[in-house]
């Protein structure tokens, strides 16, 4: 029975077999993985990465997709679906012992960004992540200081994780088409924090007040918490704008307002 997408879920299907074989050659799934599909869909990627010797989880909220997920990977003894939304969903739960997780999914737009957030604060049971996300998403968050595209996303993704854009995916890729360029990018989280002292909660609020409004100065932008002297002592322009901060920058501000 044919499965018509549901745009209250965000639903473009991918078709493309070559599309789906690139991201499983990026994601190049080991026997001893343990992958957490978000989004399986119709199961075209799942096919691609589940193997008889792997466990994989997935994580799918359209009760229809489920039937057919169920029929079609079943038979395999590491596969377990899961009937949740992946915004409530607890990854934790999915490890044992030493697990780490490796996340896969074609993300919808509208949860694409809180769902990454949520992943990055648990980034210490996760391998890596790949996504299939709208290109101006992938550019956010593997953006560069200075650029317009450089904020909150890139930062606290980048604090967390190294960020690689790995390929931009067309509209005919998907069924039905959307009305815009996708790409995969990996989120691979760093080995060790490269800023251990930092709280991350502390570095979000920072990083949230410093980009607030885009166009105003940091001095406008942190009236009433930071003064001039507080930026001539971090070495820091005033009347700069946010994008121009690098995350070394953001973590000076972090810790001189934590005293």
């Amino acid at each position: 029975m044919r499965h018509y997408p549901r745009k209250r879920f965000g639903q473009n299907f991918l078709r493309d077999e070559s599309i789906i074989e690139a991201i499983a050659r990026a994601v190049a799934p080991a026997n001893s993985d343990h992958i957490v599909e978000i989004g399986p869909g119709e199961g075209a990627l799942t096919q691609a990465l589940i193997s008889d010797e792997c466990r994989l989880d997935a994580i799918e909220l359209d009760r229809d997709l489920r039937t057919r997920l169920l029929a079609a990977f079943s038979t395999y003894p590491g596969f377990m679906l899961h009937s949740a939304d992946a915004l409530d969903f607890d990854f934790a739960s999915l490890t044992t012992g030493d697990t780490h997780l490796r996340v896969v999914g074609n993300l919808p737009y509208n949860i694409s960004t809180p769902l990454i957030f949520k992943l990055l604060e648990q980034a210490q049971i996760i391998t890596d992540m790949h996504f299939m996300l709208q290109l101006e998403v992938v550019e956010r968050l593997a953006a560069s200081p200075g650029s317009k595209d450089w904020g909150r996303l890139g930062v606290m993704a980048q604090f967390r994780c190294e960020v690689e854009q790995l390929f931009e995916v067309p509209p005919e890729a998907f069924y039905p088409q959307p009305k815009v360029r996708s790409a995969v990018v990996r989120l691979t989280p760093h080995p060790e924090p490269p800023f251990p002292n930092v709280d991350p909660t502390s570095l979000g609020r920072v990083v949230t007040q410093a980009f607030s409004q885009r166009r105003k100065t940091l001095r406008n932008n942190f009236k009433g918490t930071l003064e001039d002297s507080d930026f001539g002592t971090l070495a820091i322009d005033p009347s700069a704008r946010a994008e121009t901060l690098s995350i070394t920058d953001l973590v000076a501000i972090t810790v001189h307002l934590q005293g």
